[in-house]
């Protein structure tokens, strides 16, 4: 189980770390939020600390669930009803508060996994979705597995980002994704990036298609695949 720890505390991360591998799952350390959400993807476990420094981890825990459902443990100093609530509110699947014993949590983890086993029949492994690996809008032709895109059979160079905000809303037709939300799957962190990067990266979409519509705006909501 691939761990990814958020956690800006040198000292803590690195007795956690230790804990971790010792028991066989890989852990991938970062200390600020908005690495936490660029690496998301590659994690099968997350272990959140709130106090990061360059965003709250409650801000940070909910617009991960925006775009994942990985299981989420907070840890924290913050042990206030308030902040517990919040922070299960927001989708964490249990909450230890510092200081705290490893066992315990090791313990926590594991029951995590358990909960989400018994969603499934016994003796079959989770099956991840089905997803399109082609998606075609009039005549545009999106291949995500080769990201490539070809329009009335002619390819079309988007750079990666152009690509990565096309294959996003073409992996959901008719899905419609606020800017927010494809901005945290793209970019990682909605603040990280310009806030009209988005603007010109489906200017060029539209722009290199030949095909306005391709990306539809649905004002004050966000953006889906057109065709």
């Amino acid at each position: 189980m691939r761990v990814l720890l958020i956690e800006d505390d040198e000292r803590l991360a690195d007795a956690l770390t230790t804990a971790l591998v010792e028991r066989g799952h890989p852990v991938e350390r970062v200390s600020r939020a908005d690495e936490g959400l660029r690496r998301k993807d590659r994690a099968d476990f997350v272990l959140l600390d709130l106090g990061l420094p360059d965003m709250d981890g409650l801000e940070m825990l909910r617009r991960l669930r925006r775009v994942s459902a990985v299981p989420v443990i907070v840890l924290t100093a913050r042990g206030d009803e308030r902040t517990v609530l919040q922070g299960l509110s927001q989708g964490a699947d249990d909450y230890l508060t510092k200081p705290f014993r490893i066992k315990e949590l090791l313990a926590r983890m594991d029951a995590v996994r358990r909960r989400a086993g018994q969603t499934r029949p016994p003796g079959r492994e989770p099956q991840p979705p089905p997803r399109p690996q082609e998606v075609d809008a009039g005549d545009v032709h999106i291949d995500l597995a080769s990201r490539t895109v070809t329009v009335a059979g002619s390819e079309v160079a988007l750079t990666a980002r152009e690509f990565d905000v096309l294959a996003l809303l073409a992996r959901t037709p008719g899905v419609v994704r606020s800017r927010q939300e494809i901005m945290d799957a793209v970019w990682g962190d909605a603040f990280l990036a310009v806030s009209r990067s988005l603007d010109v990266h489906v200017w060029g979409i539209r722009t290199k298609t030949g095909r306005p519509d391709l990306i539809r705006t649905l004002r004050g909501v966000g953006y889906r695949l057109g065709g």
